[in-house]
């Protein structure tokens, strides 16, 4: 076996941790593994003799590669317009995503800083010390702690925040995500109250349909017309109370303000105005 030959080996035996490292850091099964070869591209071009750390030495730069895809998102993302779907990759890949990282997660990360999101999943989810960090975002090793620090507290809700949902509105949800996801529309009648209410940006529905619904039936009929997102729907905290995102690869779409009472959805908002997005906390739930 030759150098090369030896240095492929000790790659692949890498190659799935990198890639969950990247799949974390990006949401997204092509990117990451998109990353994961450049990583070794960039390995061929190295001194890999020189290298005393390997896996130390493609985690920093799979990092690295990931923090600069992040940041180029974040800057596109700063001059649409407007939120579109966002494109999913397929069913399997959705699935693989999903079934690794989960949806509320992805959510979550998906809102942090790009520095932020690296030193969160490297540090809480890869053990990655903050020295290593720290090179890795271009920070001191304090400030990489720091990083991590903030980004832990917008994923799980800082300290002193409202107390969480009582555990039966959760259940709710779930429901009312089951049935619409199923398009049942008997399942729908029974978690929805008579007199609900079901308010809608226009911008997340499909053309024609009433901006405002009133009474289960009618709330249950709107619902499974576009039930279909309700299977990228995961509930989560907004604002400290009950709610959901939608989040087709684990990026933000549109959100539901749940109100829960009797055992029942009283009511539920569609947001998809951008502004209101970006300008809500979403944590997960304990």
């Amino acid at each position: 076996m030759d150098g090369r030959e030896e240095l492929a080996v000790r790659f692949e035996a890498e190659r799935g941790r990198l890639r969950s490292v990247a799949q974390r850091m990006l949401g997204s099964t092509g990117e990451a593994e998109e990353a994961v070869q450049e990583a070794w591209l960039r390995l061929e071009r190295a001194d890999a003799a020189a290298v005393e750390n390997l896996p130390g030495w493609l985690t920093t730069v799979v990092s690295r590669i990931c923090l600069d895809v992040l940041r180029a998102r974040a800057g596109a993302g700063r001059r649409e317009a407007h939120v579109e779907e966002p494109v999913v990759e397929g069913p399997e890949a959705e699935a693989e995503l999903v079934e690794e990282v989960g949806r509320a997660m992805l959510v979550v990360l998906d809102r942090l800083g790009p520095a932020e999101r690296v030193a969160f999943v490297l540090h809480d989810g890869f053990a990655v010390p903050f020295e290593q960090i720290g090179r890795v975002v271009g920070r001191t090793p304090v400030a990489a702690k720091k990083l991590a620090s903030r980004a832990r507290q917008r994923v799980r809700g800082t300290a002193g925040a409202e107390p969480a949902p009582p555990a039966g509105h959760r259940a709710v949800v779930e429901a009312f995500l089951a049935a619409a996801r199923g398009g049942d529309l008997d399942a729908l009648l029974a978690v929805l109250a008579p007199d609900v209410v079901r308010r809608a940006d226009p911008a997340a529905l499909p053309a024609g349909r009433p901006a405002v619904a009133r009474g289960a039936l009618a709330v249950a009929r709107e619902t499974r017309v576009i039930g279909q997102r309700a299977r990228f729907g995961v509930p989560v905290l907004v604002d400290g109370g009950i709610g959901v995102a939608i989040a087709p690869g684990g990026r933000l779409w549109l959100v539901l303000l749940m109100t829960v009472a009797d055992g029942r959805v009283a009511g539920f908002e569609v947001v998809a105005d951008r502004a209101r997005l970006a300008g809500t906390e979403i944590t997960l739930l304990p």
